[in-house]
């Protein structure tokens, strides 16, 4: 465990996270819609600094968990809550809810939620 003296501190920022804990009859259609058309979208929000799509890895752990179903998590980065706010009561962003209806259809649960993030150590 690192020591007080190793501990980072770098401005903190604000992340929006979207989960698409779903089913859908072709996962990677869904992503590869997401990623093609959705995005270019979410690209023109005002504030908006970068866009992180996270998938599903092959993994395995030793130790009894709860794995997650997300076919898809996607982070979206901004300044502050207050350029987080700006952009989702933007015209840019109600453009992008529109395309909502052309996803390919799914089944599940999306939950959206914004997380302040204070990156407070990496590898020197």
């Amino acid at each position: 465990m690192p020591g007080p003296e190793e501990l980072i501190r770098e401005p903190m920022s604000v992340s929006y996270f979207i989960r698409y804990e779903i089913t859908a009859k072709d996962p990677a259609a869904f992503v590869r819609h997401y990623r093609d058309v959705h995005l270019p979208l979410v690209t023109a929000w005002p504030g908006l600094e970068s866009v992180t799509l996270h998938t599903p890895a092959d993994w395995n752990d030793p130790f009894a968990i709860t794995r997650g179903k997300a076919v898809l998590l996607v982070q979206f980065e901004f300044a502050s809550t207050a350029a987080l706010n700006k952009a989702l009561f933007s015209p840019e962003r109600a453009a992008a809810r529109l395309d909502f209806q052309n996803f390919p259809a799914f089944a599940g649960t999306v939950t959206h939620q914004a997380m302040a993030s204070e990156k407070v150590w990496k590898k020197p």
